[in-house]
């Protein structure tokens, strides 16, 4: 008997050709597989991701302890000392499949699986800043040479020597010392404000001169070649305001807290912690605080009124929508406002401050073993 043709049998493909094309998925599979390199793709969206995250955390963490000087609680900073980070992306596929002979009931079969697995592994390590570069950090007055240097690159007079002086030949300005609140003199107050004035209009510049016997020596110039007679007259009534004889145009930056001689100008520098407690007495304290005593009360002026808000850090129980910065403490949140450019410049001259700050030597950081991916 014959075979019948056109009886609608399906035929598989040959043996050698679903061989062949078996082995040719195997061999794509074998390419894909592994381990693949993140490196290079990973640099611009973390570093900027870990600097944002670094800064706001720093931000907080000095905001937090300004807050907590005016509880007289003791402020904890913890810096981030390195961040590492690692990662791996393993790829895998699975193929399997049957060749049969063209008889068999079950054909011939191909199956593919295919899996990625993505890991990332940032190691960051946290140095609490305690013992000797505690002491030195925050208790050691800045270098007058410093807070005059920042001058120079633009921070306003009134603003930077308001929150980092203490006193200025002798005339003193708004204090918490000893956990007590005092006013400023009138005459710190009103020189500082010349002060700006005549740094607008360029008329006082520092240099550092290498003396023999003192090292390098910081030295304010009085200028009065080419300076607009307003700016000369505010000059002169600065020296009437912290006592400084009305000829000489070079003044010796020194630190002390008294008057010093007719060629000097003595700053009496503020250390960290009296920048900071200085900065928390412009500080909305909530009534339920103030009445169980558990925060410094605001200053008063003389005539019993609070003084006028140079700087502002608010707090309510709500946490705020667009702060600059916020932070929670016993039940309420403080912030600044992020229109508030001068309470925001403070800060971060605060936060720079602590780059100027004598930390002392530095601690051996632990070491840190990456294992390979």
């Amino acid at each position: 008997m014959g075979t019948a043709k056109g009886s609608g049998r399906l035929r598989l493909p040959s043996q050698c050709f679903f061989a062949d094309r078996l082995w040719a998925c195997l061999t794509i599979c074998a390419t894909l597989g592994g381990c693949t390199s993140l490196g290079p793709t990973t640099i611009v969206a973390d570093r900027f991701d870990y600097s944002a995250a670094i800064a706001d955390s720093w931000k907080q963490q000095t905001l937090l302890n300004i807050v907590k000087l005016r509880y007289m609680d003791l402020p904890v900073f913890v810096d981030v000392a390195s961040v590492v980070s690692g990662y791996s992306l393993q790829t895998g596929v699975t193929l399997n499949g049957t060749v049969s002979t063209e008889r068999a009931v079950q054909g011939n079969f191909l199956g593919a699986a295919v899996q990625g697995v993505y890991t990332d592994r940032p190691t960051i390590t946290y140095t609490p800043t305690t013992g000797q570069n505690f002491v030195h950090g925050l208790m050691e007055p800045i270098d007058p040479k410093n807070i005059f240097f920042m001058l120079q690159s633009g921070y306003a007079a009134d603003l930077l020597l308001g929150m980092a002086v203490e006193s200025l030949n002798g005339v003193r300005n708004r204090s918490t010392a000893a956990g007590l609140m005092r006013e400023a003199d009138p005459e710190f107050l009103r020189a500082i404000a010349l002060m700006r004035e005549v740094q607008a209009a360029g008329a006082f510049t520092m240099r550092v001169e290498e003396d023999k016997v003192k090292g390098p020596t910081a030295v304010i110039l009085l200028r009065h070649d080419g300076i607009p007679s307003d700016v000369l007259d505010k000059m002169t009534e600065i020296r009437r305001l912290l006592r400084m004889p009305p000829t000489p145009q070079r003044f010796t930056l020194v630190y002390s807290p008294v008057h010093g001689a007719d060629d000097e100008l003595t700053v009496n520098s503020r250390s960290m912690l009296q920048i900071m407690g200085a900065f928390s007495s412009y500080m909305d304290v909530p009534e339920e605080h103030l009445r169980d005593h558990s925060a410094l009360p605001a200053v008063a002026q003389s005539n019993g009124e609070a003084p006028g808000p140079m700087l502002h850090i608010y707090s309510g129980r709500d946490r705020p929508g667009d702060a600059y910065v916020s932070v929670r403490y016993r039940g309420y949140w403080f912030w600044i406002e992020q229109g508030d450019l001068r309470t925001k410049r403070a800060l971060n001259a605060v936060m720079l401050f602590f780059t100027l700050a004598n930390t002392g030597s530095k601690e051996p950081l632990p070491l840190i073993t990456i294992p390979a991916q």
